[in-house]
C-alpha cells in the first residue's frame, strides 16, 4: 500500500483554533496510508521580494516540506471576507522566487470553519483563485463550508454531529480519490 503524505496549511495561529480542530478531525476520517503533517507557518518572515535570492531558513524549510508531500490540505478561517494574512504570506513565500514555486502541481483540497452561517465560503473562493494561478490542482466538489456549533467536536476532537460527520466523510473520500488520481 502506498503512503500519501499530506501537508496541512492552517490559516489560524490561535491555540484553540476551530480550523486546527477541523484539520485534526478530518485526518481521523482518512483511510490508512494517508499521513497528515501540519506545516508550520508562524515563523515565516513577511514576504519581501528583495529576499528572493537569500530566503530565510524557515522559508527554505517550508518549501522543502511542501516538496516532500503528495498532496495539500488548506484549512482556512475567513477574516474580513478573505483568507488570513498569515496564510497568504505563507503562500507567497513558498511561491517565490518566480519560477521556483513549491506549490506547482501539488493536488489540494480546501476547507474551513467559522461561526458564521456561510462558513468560510468567501475565503475559500479567494484561496482557490490564488491556488489556480499557482498551478495547484484543487478539488472543486464537494465544497465544505462548516459552521462551528455546540457539539460539533466531541471530547476526543472527533466530529460529534452525525450528519456533519457523514458529510465530511464523503468529502474526505472524494479528497482521497483526488490525491490518488493526481499521484497515479
Amino acid at each position: 500500500m502506498s503512503t500519501f503524505k499530506i501537508g496541512v496549511v492552517i490559516g489560524s495561529l490561535r491555540k484553540d483554533s476551530f480550523n486546527r480542530k477541523l484539520a485534526l478531525a478530518l485526518a481521523a476520517l482518512a483511510p490508512e496510508g494517508f499521513v497528515f503533517e501540519h506545516l508550520r507557518i508562524d515563523d515565516l518572515p513577511l514576504y519581501n521580494q528583495d529576499q528572493d535570492g537569500n530566503q530565510a531558513e524557515s522559508v527554505k524549510r517550508f518549501k522543502t516540506e511542501i516538496a516532500s508531500c503528495q498532496g495539500l490540505l488548506f484549512v482556512t478561517p475567513e477574516y474580513n471576507r478573505s483568507i488570513p494574512g498569515v496564510m497568504k504570506n505563507a503562500i507567497d513565500n513558498a511561491s517565490r522566487p518566480y519560477g521556483q514555486s513549491a506549490w506547482a502541481g501539488k493536488p489540494a483540497g480546501v476547507v474551513g470553519i467559522s461561526v458564521g452561517a456561510i462558513g468560510t465560503a468567501m475565503a475559500q473562493q479567494h484561496l482557490r483563485n490564488v491556488l489556480a494561478y499557482l498551478d495547484v490542482p484543487t478539488m472543486g466538489q464537494p465544497e465544505a463550508f462548516v459552521q462551528a456549533k455546540d457539539g460539533l467536536f466531541d471530547d476526543k476532537g472527533h466530529i460529534g454531529i452525525e450528519s456533519t460527520k457523514k458529510f465530511l466523510q464523503g468529502w474526505m473520500d472524494k479528497y482521497v480519490a483526488w490525491i490518488k488520481t493526481h499521484n497515479a
